[in-house]
């Protein structure tokens, strides 16, 4: 296999011979290295070598300016910030943050594309305060500020763009704007250098202009790696950019395009791998190099779509695998240490004189800290069988021992009285945890962390802008996503493993590319942008359908000169990933070239299942006393129903009282957002019993949504961040569902129905005669709510999972004690049968309302004689006496001292 570089230096050497005096310009440092390799491989004797540059460098030199960091940018851009008088009220540097880098990222997109910025911001305000126009004269001060930062916009860069330009740095699109600039000037005066630009692909505004610039005179050229099939399909994004160039540049219109090659159509091996979960994928790839000759090693590249997978493909690499060379580093964020500080600045957030015990149990149960803290594990389990909740740092103190290092624990616990004196307590933890024994990834790590808190300190000291701990976590957690340990090692022998971008120009006859997923490549749409679609397509701004041939252009490349290659995709749908492969896979599939021979194959794990031994718990005397309790304090609906899942699992979690370990929850939990709803509606509606609800008192109701969810997460989901991420979006539901259901009994209303609330959250009891045992039985619970509709009582249970009718309708009565399945059916029979204990009901309904299934409405309870026969929806005594005989012989069942709990086979 001829690669791209080798038919580029073939040509470069033919056309110049010596090619000592050129100056080539390529996509990345990395390619530049493969170029100069492949030079010492090909000379027989010992030569100059050209000057390899990346574009990004040669930019920088054209300037004549540094490119700026975006942390550091974004405190430069606060200090401009301040100044500027068409912004009255100055907003703090927590909340400028929050939007700042998005707009830093418009200003960077404008300068790329050398676009007018005055009439571009006008355009932008003019958008704005269209958008806003209908308020004519009863603009409110808060849109009067919102109007008034967008009318700023113009200001602010131009005075952000000097400042940066006098100190002689600036953000990326800013270098390329006055890089652009300096073109003709640096052409005039270098006339007899000459310049190659090697391998581009998508170039922005400047770029084309400099590059237009420079060949310009015949000394300078530019050379493309595409592909035939590709160019000459005007339908197929891989040659998007590069067919612009061809019809768009002056260059172009008397010369030949020229460097389009003909290898995708050529004889490929193209297997498709779908696999469960992305630990599949890794598995496959060592067991896949492990029948490879160290030969074919060489010719091998792993590119890796979802970097994530560096770590666990490492580990899977087998042993035949001598030589590797990684080009990506290891994300430090994804380490122990960098996930122990992320815990810690957390949780320094919301700080008071205590610490909440689940807070301290996520601190000192975190691995590092069992080296230095051994009575960690032992201490958390005291905290947990004293029930404590709350704890302080001289508790923390004395529960751990003296012996322990009394400095850590102080920099972890003690008040953090100021900004700077959080980043001092991180850098002295990271200090004295330096002076035990770690890995090396570890030790590495760790100096990566003190880098970080001292980059965070120098920028306090210059802009003193840091004034709560929350705004340390941000940067904290910006420069933590964008630090990386290299491994160190040979970096064009041996087995290569990199992402999509270092495989640019990069050729090699073996592919095998990880996760090809819709999402992940090509990635989901993103638009970090306060910039319109619409002023973005007439200043010719790139959109996401640009930014996706980008990805096109990268995928084909890398099958261009391929002979082997392999795709994984990963087929579990999890979370945002709906396991669906990628488009580009579909395209290969359709495309199905003569030469390309395709096969499919579904790889899963062989999972050998032994015979499982079905637990058996006698009932002991004590086991006996321990449900006589129960019994006397009432057996709940949720318990009976565990009961009939898997009397094992009532054993564990009633009897031995053996709940799932209380976790921190990082996301919030089905449960924890079924207790927010239910809390929320409680609120809402209690001052509203007694009395006819009507649609007016309702649409009141709605405006103390946002504020009474709020209140409910800080209570519930304590310690937790819902202002982003999947906790946001888990608490725009909550919202969601606590207004639908308003909108749903709002809507019941106005159709003429007449509903009064009774009673919410009542807590009942009943008891429960059972002639076989000589003790007191009773059950109890919590109703969610009790209304009358229309005159009918109804008993109504929230779930806010989904429910449909057919799930709480019965045939025979004995499948409520036999089969699971009716459980939700029991439940609230269960419950009308205790308030029928307090009042004799009569025309009374019990159901449910599933907030998944509203547009179902109340689900009512019924039973029937045939599958699709007539139902009986109404609770009358005769149907709560066929309950109650099922939940006789089911009670009399669990206390039955000579029937043990045995374990279900589920």
């Amino acid at each position: 296999m001829q690669s791209f570089l080798e038919d580029s230096l073939k040509y470069l050497q033919s056309k110049h011979g010596s090619i000592e005096n050129l100056t080539i310009i390529m996509p990345s440092k990395r390619s530049g290295g493969f170029l100069l390799n492949y030079i010492k491989k090909h000379s027989k004797k010992t030569v100059f070598a050209p000057r390899i540059i990346s574009i990004e460098t040669f930019i920088e030199y054209l300037s004549g300016i540094n490119i700026i960091d975006t942390t550091t940018l974004l405190f430069k851009s606060y200090q401009v910030y301040l100044t500027l008088d068409t912004i009255k009220e100055k907003e703090s540097f927590d909340s400028y943050s929050n939007w700042a880098s998005t707009l830093l990222g418009d200003f960077n997109e404008i300068d790329r594309y050398l676009i007018e910025q005055k009439p571009f911001f006008n355009y932008l305000s003019d958008i704005q305060d269209i958008n806003h126009w209908y308020l004519k004269e009863d603009k409110t001060p808060l849109i009067e500020k919102y109007l008034a930062f967008w009318s700023s916009l113009d200001d602010f860069y131009t005075k952000l763009t000097t400042q940066l330009l006098k100190e002689k740095t600036a953000y990326q699109g800013l270098v390329y704007r006055k890089a652009s600039e300096n073109c003709e000037e640096y052409l005039n005066t270098n006339l007899e250098k000459k310049h190659v630009f090697l391998g581009f692909n998508a170039l922005n505004s400047a770029e084309q202009n400099i590059v237009q610039t420079l060949i310009k005179n015949s000394k300078n050229e530019i050379i493309w790696d595409t592909d035939n099939y590709f160019f000459e399909d005007y339908g197929h994004s891989a040659s998007l950019f590069l067919r612009s160039y061809k019809k768009k540049w002056d260059y172009y219109q008397n010369k030949t395009f020229s460097f389009i090659n003909d290898y995708y159509t050529k004889e490929k091996k193209i297997d498709i791998i779908s696999t469960q979960k992305n630990i599949g994928q890794v598995k496959y790839i060592g067991k896949l190099l492990s029948t490879f000759s160290l030969q074919e090693l060489e010719k091998t590249a792993i590119i890796l779509a979802d970097e994530q997978l560096l770590l666990p493909l490492l580990h899977s690499l087998p042993a035949n695998v001598q030589d590797v060379n990684i080009t990506m580093g290891v994300p430090v964020k994804n380490l122990p240490f960098a996930i122990f500080f992320e815990l810690l600045l957390q949780i320094k957030i919301t700080e008071t004189s205590v610490y909440y015990y689940k807070d301290v149990a996520s601190l000192l149960n975190h691995p590092f800290l069992h080296k230095i803290i051994p009575t960690a594990t032992k201490y958390i389990s005291e905290v947990k069988m004293s029930n404590a909740t709350h704890i302080s740092v001289e508790d923390i103190l004395k529960g751990i021992g003296e012996s322990t290092s009394v400095s850590i624990v102080n920099a972890i616990f003690k008040p953090w009285k100021t900004t700077q004196e959080a980043i001092t307590n991180c850098l002295l933890l990271i200090d004295n945890i330096k002076e035990f024994k770690h890995t090396k990834l570890d030790s590495l790590a760790l100096f990566e962390l003190h880098a970080i808190f001292s980059k965070i300190e120098v920028l306090n000291n210059e802009y003193p802008y840091l004034k709560t701990i929350k705004t340390i976590q941000q940067f904290y957690n910006e420069l933590i996503t964008t630090t990386t340990i290299d491994y160190q090692g040979d970096a064009y022998n041996g087995l290569q493993i990199m992402g999509v971008l270092e495989s640019r120009v990069l050729d090699f006859e073996n592919i095998i590319i990880t996760s090809v997923n819709e999402g992940i490549l090509p990635s989901g749409k993103s638009n970090a942008s306060f910039i319109t679609y619409d002023l973005k397509s007439h200043y010719g701004l790139p959109k996401y359908t640009e930014k996706d041939a980008i990805y096109t252009y990268h995928f084909t490349h890398m099958l261009q000169r391929a002979k082997n290659i392999t795709l994984l995709y990963n087929t579990h749908s999890e979370g945002m990933n709906a396991g669906e492969k990628s488009r580009f896979i579909t395209q290969l599939e359709i495309d199905n070239l003569p030469n390309h021979t395709i096969n499919h194959y579904n790889v899963a794990p062989k999972i050998t299942i032994g015979k499982k031994q079905l637990k058996s718990v006698n009932k002991t005397p004590d086991v006996i006393n321990r449900l006589k309790e129960i019994a006397a304090k009432g057996f709940s609906p949720s318990a009976l129903t565990n009961y009939i899942r898997n009397p094992i699992d009532f054993y564990f979690q009633s009897i031995l009282k053996i709940r799932e370990i209380d976790e921190v929850e990082e996301t919030v939990a089905a449960n924890t957002l079924g207790t927010i709803i239910h809390d929320t509606l409680e609120i809402l509606y209690t001052p509203l019993k007694g009395s006819l609800l009507t649609s007016e008192i309702l649409k009141t109701l709605k405006k103390e949504i946002h504020p009474e969810v709020t209140k409910q997460f800080k209570k519930t989901f304590e310690g937790g961040d819902f202002t982003k991420g999947k906790n946001l979006l888990i608490f725009e539901v909550a919202k969601k569902y606590v207004s639908n259901f308003i909108d749903f009994e709002i809507k019941d209303i106005q159709a003429g129905n007449e509903i009064m609330i009774i009673q919410l959250e009542e807590k009942l009891k009943a008891p429960i005669i059972v002639p076989e045992l000589d003790f007191p039985i009773y059950i109890g619970g919590k109703v969610d709510r009790v209304d009358s509709y229309n005159g009918t009582l109804r008993i109504i249970d929230y779930k806010t999972g989904k429910v449909n009718q057919g799930d709480i309708e019965i045939i025979n009565w004995e499948d409520l004690t036999d089969d699971y399945s009716y459980s939700k059916a029991f439940q609230v029979l269960a419950y009308a049968l205790m308030y029928n204990h307090k009042k004799t009901i009569t025309n009374t309904e019990a159901g449910i309302i599933s907030f998944k299934n509203l547009g179902a409405g109340f689900l009512k309870f019924g039973t029937k004689e045939k599958s699709r026969g007539p139902k009986n929806q109404v609770i009358t005594q005769e149907i709560l006496t066929l309950f109650e005989e099922q939940l006789v012989s089911l009670i009399t069942e669990i206390c039955n001292p000579n029937n043990p709990f045995i374990e279900k086979e589920l």
